[in-house]
C-alpha cells in the first residue's frame, strides 16, 4: 500500500511536471498572470508529491518490504535504522528521487518567491526548471522506478555496500546532490534571460546567491567525500584523482570562475558572454557527473555500476550541451560588453587570468578522465589516467591560480599604477621571501616546497594585510577597537571579507595537501605479536589479533600500542571485516591525528598463526587540509550575510571610503 501510494505519486508528478512545463512557456510567450499562477501552482503540487514518494521509499526501507527490489537490495534484516534510511542515496533509483526532490524543492522556492528585479523570467525559469523535472521523473517511472516489485520476496535483503556503511557516507551523497541540483537554478535564469534578450545585470544579481550555494554544497560534498576516502579506503590518502572524484570537482572549478568573473561583469559591464557561459558549462558538467556515476563506462569506487540508464543521461547531456550554445551564439549581439580592458596591470585582467587557468584545469581533468574511453572508443586499447598526469598538468594550474589568488585583491581596478603597486606588494612580496627562507632553514629542498611556500606565504600575508587595513580605517574613523572593528567588516562588507575567508581556508588547504602529498611516509611489515615496527618518529608494537563473526560479517581486529621514545601515546585498532553476501571487504584504519601529523595504520592481512601485515602511514599536516575547508565554508557563509542597507549615516560612509583608500580599492 506504501509502495503503491509512492508510485501514484511519482506519475501524477510528471504529469503535473510536463503541464508546468508547457504553462512556463505560454506564459513567457502570452504574459498572461493566470497561466503563470497555475504553472507556479503545479510546482508546489510536484514538491509535494515527490516528498510522499520519497517518505514512501523511506518507510519501505525501513520497515524492510523486501518485494520492492530497491529495499531487497539494499537494506537487510541487520541493516541499523540510519543507515536503512540512507540507503535511499545508496542506488540509482533511490538517488535520482533524491535528485529530484532537492529540484523541485528550489523550484518551489523559485515559483513562491521569484527576485523582483527579473519577473519577466520567471516564466521561462520555471519552464526550464520543469523540464529538467520531467527528465528526471521520466527516469524513476518508466525507466528504474524505486518501487519495481519483485515477483517472489525473499526473505531477507542483501544489505547495505559496507563502504557505505560509515557517518560520513550519510551525508556527502546528499551534500553533493545539493550543489549539483543548485546549478539548475542559475542555468534556468541564465535560459530565460537569453529567450527574452534581457541579457543585462539582472539576472546575474538575483542568481548570484543560487550559485554561491550551488559552490558551498559543491565545496562541502567534495570535503566530506575526501574524509570518506581518507577513514574508509585505507590507502592512505584522501583524494585519489578517481574518475567520480574528478567528476565531482569539475562544476565545482567553473562556479568559482563564475563567481569571480561575475564581479567584473556587476562592476564594468564585461564579460557577459563568458559569464553565461560558466553558468551552461557548471549546469552541463553536474549533468555529466550524475551520468558517469550511472553509466557503468567507468570504473569507480563511487559508481553505481553498469546500468541502462547511461545513453538516456548522455542524450540528456547532449541536448542541454547543444541547446546552450545556439542559444549563447544566437544572441552575441545582445552580450557585448559594455566596457573594454584598459590595462592588463588591473584587477580585471587577473580576474581574466584566474577564470582561463580554472577552465584550463577543468580541461586538463576532464581530459583525465574520458580518455581512457576515447582510447578505447578509437584504438580499442584500454589505458588508466592515474596521479602522475594530474600532479604533472593541474599542479602547475594551480600554483599559477594561488599566485593570482594573491595578486587579485591587491591590485586596483582599470589601472594599477607603480604607486599602488609598491604600497601593496612590498609586505606580502617579503612575507613569501621569509616564508622561502624559513622552509629551506628547517631543511626542506624538495621542489613542491619550494614553488609553493613562498607562494602561500603571499597569498596569507596578503589576506592579513587586507583585513589589517579595513580594522585600521575603522579605528581611525569610528574609534572601534579591534574586536569590534574586526567583527564589523563581515556586516559591512560580507562579500569581500568572507571571500578573503575562503581564499585563507584554501590557502590552508594547500598546506595540508603539500604536507601530507610531498612528506608522507610509509612502511609496510608482516609482525608476530609483540613484535614492532616504526614510521616517523613513533614506534607501533603488535599486541594481537582478535576475531569474530556476526551474522553479516567477519570481524579481524589488531591491536597495536603507539610508542614515542619508549612512553605509550595511544592505542590503535585498525580493522579489516568481510561481508559474504557482498563478498565485499571493509577497511577501518587505525587514526591518531594531530595538528602535526596523522598516524595511519591499516591491517593488511593475517596469518593462521596470528601473524599480520600492517601498513603504517604518517601524513604530515593533513589536519589542515578539514580545517582549512571548514574555514572556506565559514567564508561561504559570511558571504550569505545581508549587506547594510542604503542609505547609510554619512559618517559611516566615510569610512568606508577611508577603508577602501586604504585596501587599494576604488583607484
Amino acid at each position: 500500500m506504501i509502495a503503491d501510494t509512492g508510485r501514484a505519486a511519482l506519475l501524477v508528478a510528471f504529469v503535473l511536471a510536463s503541464y508546468g512545463l508547457i504553462a512556463g512557456v505560454i506564459a513567457g510567450r502570452s504574459g498572461r498572470a493566470e497561466v503563470l499562477a497555475s504553472a507556479r501552482r503545479a510546482a508546489w503540487a510536484c514538491f509535494a508529491l515527490v516528498l510522499i514518494a520519497a517518505a514512501a521509499l523511506i518507510a519501505s526501507l525501513v520497515t524492510k518490504d523486501y518485494s520492492l527490489r530497491f529495499v531487497a537490495l539494499y537494506t537487510s534484516n541487520d541493516t541499523p535504522l540510519n543507515y536503512s534510511v540512507t540507503a535511499l542515496w545508496a542506488g540509482n533509483a533511490g538517488s535520482l528521487l533524491l535528485w529530484l526532490g532537492v529540484l523541485l524543492f528550489f523550484l518551489s522556492i523559485v515559483a513562491a518567491v521569484p527576485p523582483r528585479t527579473v519577473q519577466p523570467l520567471v516564466p521561462y525559469t520555471l519552464a526550464v526548471l520543469f523540464g529538467v523535472a520531467v527528465f528526471f521523473l521520466t527516469m524513476v517511472n518508466f525507466l528504474d522506478s524505486p518501487f519495481q516489485r519483485l515477483p517472489v520476496p525473499p526473505p531477507d535483503g542483501r544489505g547495505l555496500n559496507p563502504l557505505l556503511e560509515n557517518y560520513w557516507m550519510q551525508l556527502h551523497p546528499p551534500t553533493l546532490y545539493l550543489g549539483y541540483v543548485t546549478a539548475a537554478v542559475p542555468f534556468a535564469f541564465s535560459v530565460a534571460a537569453l529567450l527574452t534578450r534581457r541579457l543585462g545585470d539582472e539576472w546575474i544579481k538575483a542568481t548570484h546567491r543560487w550559485t554561491l550555494l550551488c559552490w558551498t554544497f559543491l565545496s562541502l560534498g567534495n570535503l566530506l567525500g575526501a574524509k570518506w576516502a581518507y577513514e574508509t579506503l585505507g590507502w592512505g590518502g584522501y583524494w585519489g584523482w578517481d574518475p567520480v572524484e574528478n567528476a565531482a570537482i569539475l562544476p565545482w572549478l567553473t562556479a568559482t570562475a563564475f563567481l569571480h568573473s561575475v564581479m567584473i561583469q556587476e562592476r564594468r559591464g564585461m564579460m557577459k558572454v563568458w559569464n553565461v557561459s560558466l553558468i551552461a558549462a557548471t549546469f552541463c558538467l553536474t549533468i555529466f557527473g550524475t551520468f558517469l556515476v550511472r553509466s557503468g563506462v567507468l570504473t569507480s569506487v563511487h559508481s553505481f555500476g553498469l546500468s541502462s540508464l547511461g545513453p538516456f543521461f548522455f542524450g540528456f547531456l547532449a541536448l542541454v550541451i547543444l541547446g546552450s550554445v545556439v542559444l549563447i551564439t544566437s544572441r552575441l549581439r545582445d552580450l557585448r560588453s559594455d566596457a573594454t580592458l584598459d590595462s592588463l596591470l588591473s584587477r580585471e585582467s587577473s580576474f581574466l587570468l584566474n577564470n582561463l587557468l580554472l577552465v584550463g584545469a577543468a580541461f586538463a581533468i576532464f581530459w583525465g578522465t574520458v580518455y581512457p574511453l576515447v582510447s578505447e572508443a578509437l584504438r580499442g586499447l584500454k589505458v588508466t589516467v592515474g596521479a602522475p598526469y594530474y600532479d604533472e598538468v593541474v599542479g602547475p594550474i594551480l600554483l599559477a591560480l594561488f599566485v593570482l589568488m594573491g595578486v587579485g585583491p591587491l591590485i586596483a581596478w582599470r589601472r594599477a599604477t607603480l604607486a599602488n603597486l609598491v604600497r601593496n606588494f612590498r609586505w606580502p612580496l617579503l612575507a613569501g621571501l621569509i616564508t622561502l627562507g624559513g622552509v629551506v632553514a628547517l631543511g626542506r629542498r624538495e621542489l613542491p616546497t619550494l614553488l609553493a611556500a613562498p607562494v602561500l606565504g603571499f597569498v596569507l600575508a596578503g589576506i592579513v594585510l587586507e583585513f589589517w587595513r579595513g580594522v585600521r580605517a575603522r579605528q581611525r574613523g569610528l574609534g572601534e577597537g579591534v574586536p569590534t572593528a574586526f567583527l564589523r567588516l563581515f556586516s559591512r562588507y560580507p562579500s569581500r571579507y568572507g571571500g578573503y575567508l575562503v581564499h585563507a581556508g584554501m590557502v590552508l588547504i594547500a598546506i595540508g595537501v603539500l604536507g601530507s602529498k610531498v612528506y608522507q611516509d610509509a612502511t609496510e611489515t608482516t609482525l608476530a605479536p609483540g613484535s614492532t615496527m616504526t614510521v616517523g618518529r613513533y614506534t607501533l608494537r603488535y599486541e594481537g589479533l582478535t576475531q569474530s563473526a556476526t551474522a553479516t560479517r567477519e570481524v579481524n581486529r589488531a591491536t597495536v600500542s603507539v610508542l614515542v621514545d619508549g612512553r605509550p601515546v595511544a592505542t590503535l585498532h585498525p580493522e579489516k571485516n568481510f561481508f559474504p553476501v557482498q563478498q565485499q571487504p571493509q577497511s577501518i584504519v587505525g587514526l591518531r591525528s594531530t595538528l602535526t601529523e596523522d598516524l595511519y595504520v591499516v591491517l593488511a592481512a593475517w596469518q593462521p598463526n596470528g601473524e599480520v601485515t600492517l601498513k603504517a602511514y604518517l601524513n604530515p599536516l593533513v589536519a589542515w587540509v578539514w580545517i582549512g575547508g571548514g574555514v572556506a565554508l565559514l567564508g561561504a557563509f559570511v558571504c550569505f550575510l545581508p549587506g547594510p542597507r542604503p542609505p547609510r549615516a554619512r559618517r559611516l560612509a566615510e569610512v568606508e571610503a577611508s577603508a577602501l583608500a586604504l585596501a587599494g580599492e576604488g583607484r
